[in-house]
This record gives structure tokens, C-alpha cells and sequence, in this order.
């Protein structure tokens, strides 16, 4: 019984052993920093018509500690459905965020306004990352750019 015991273990663990430990897979780590804005995952969202209440929506940093200050571009992109001022209000001004050092997120605020809505009309607000002062990849790195622009859908 010993002898079979053995002769399973060398014919089983040593040649998995040797071939794990011949095994040179070299390993680079992944270091693509990289901006994106999204919600709970999801790069198109939707708010209710009767909402009011003021919302973040997320620009996210995502890299190593950056020992400078990065500029982020971004537009917003305003269907012909709704209005400034009626069905929202835009409370970020301007057209770039800061990330000081240290900081992995920034938001862009939007206080939502109880309207009334033309459904035949575009009652979208686009939010889309153009670039930044550290020439970071914009979206999910990734030939598709996924979270590079967040839609919101006010329904």
C-alpha cells in the first residue's frame, strides 16, 4: 500500500510541480491612467420628471498619486427638450474640472427641476470628457472609450 501511495504521488505532484515551477510567465503591471464619469457603473442614466433635488455626477481620476494638478475639458451637451432654468440648473460653471494632488474624483452638480415634458423632443443632458492637461486616456482604456461621456435621460 505504501508503494502505491508513493509511486501515485511521483507520478501526479512531482511532474506538477516541475512543470509550475519551469514556468516563467513575466508579469508587466498595468499602468494606464485614465479619466471617466459614470453612475453606479452605467454611462446612461435616467431622472424622473418630478425630481428636485441637486445630483453629482462623478468625474473619476483613475491612476497613481499625481503630484500635480490636472485640468480636465468636458462639454454639456443639452437636448432641445429641456431648459436651463426649468428643468434644471446647471450648478458647475465653466468647461473644466481641477483634480489637485491627491484628489480621484470631481464633480459635475446638477439641481433637477420638477417640469413637464414634450417626450417627442431630445430631453437629454450630455455629459462628455474631452481631455485633459496630462494627455490621460478619456473613458475606460479600451478601443471603445466606455464612461468617456455620461447621458442622462430626464423622463
Amino acid at each position: 500500500m505504501r508503494h502505491k501511495i508513493t509511486y501515485l504521488l511521483t507520478i501526479t505532484v512531482l511532474p506538477a510541480i516541475l512543470i509550475i515551477s519551469s514556468c516563467k510567465k513575466e508579469t508587466t503591471a498595468y499602468d494606464n491612467p485614465f479619466f471617466h464619469i459614470m453612475i453606479d457603473n452605467k454611462a446612461e442614466v435616467e431622472v424622473l420628471a418630478n425630481r428636485k433635488d441637486t445630483v453629482d455626477y462623478k468625474v473619476y481620476l483613475s491612476a497613481q498619486l499625481q503630484f500635480e494638478p490636472i485640468d480636465v475639458q468636458y462639454e454639456v451637451k443639452i437636448g432641445d427638450g429641456l431648459q436651463d432654468d426649468r428643468d434644471f440648473k446647471l450648478l458647475t460653471t465653466g468647461t473644466s474640472l481641477n483634480f489637485p494632488q491627491g484628489i480621484f474624483e470631481r464633480p459635475i452638480r446638477i439641481a433637477w427641476k420638477e417640469s413637464v415634458l414634450d417626450p417627442t423632443k431630445d430631453n437629454t443632458i450630455t455629459i462628455r470628457l474631452i481631455s485633459n492637461s496630462k494627455n490621460f486616456t478619456m473613458g475606460l482604456p479600451g478601443p471603445d472609450k466606455l464612461q468617456k461621456q455620461l447621458v442622462i435621460t430626464k423622463k
